[in-house]
């Protein structure tokens, strides 16, 4: 998780979009459904969607202290960077070239939401339920 957290941008949803392909897709220690079910707890849970969802991943795979680590891993990395950004806020504010690479960002975060969306979606549409597929359509909508 600490290696997750470190190298992306744009919260929870991006993050939890590689805990999939890294849990799921490479280690496989998760299923697709347990990562879908584990994704609808942590956004309905109070609190960030990234350490909620690092909470139930760490626990599932290492019991108590995976969970712990898991939790560790996801908040260190963003607060040393955010910690290190603040001490040089300044110079950082008014440079015309961190605020194209911001927007760059913000456009990659986009893509990676879009990939989570299909990704987790085409399996509810596989399952044909029209129920499911009305409260994702619903959902959608509504956001």
């Amino acid at each position: 998780m600490f290696y997750i957290s470190s190298f992306t941008f744009g919260g929870g949803f991006v993050i939890i979009t590689f805990t999939k392909r890294k849990f799921v897709d490479e280690l496989k220690w998760l299923d697709e459904a347990e990562m879908l079910d584990f994704t609808a707890l942590a956004q309905t849970s109070p609190g960030a969607i990234a350490v909620n969802a690092a909470i139930l991943v760490g626990w599932r795979v290492g019991g108590f202290s995976g969970m712990l680590a898991a939790v560790l891993g996801t908040i260190l990395p963003p607060m040393i960077i955010l910690s290190v950004i603040s001490l040089f806020y300044a110079a950082f504010a008014s440079n015309p070239y961190v605020a194209m690479l911001l927007k760059g960002l913000q456009a990659g975060v986009a893509a990676v939401i879009l990939d989570v969306v299909f990704t987790l979606g085409s399996n509810v549409v596989k399952g044909k339920s029209r129920l499911n597929i009305f409260i994702m359509l619903a959902a959608f909508v509504a956001v």
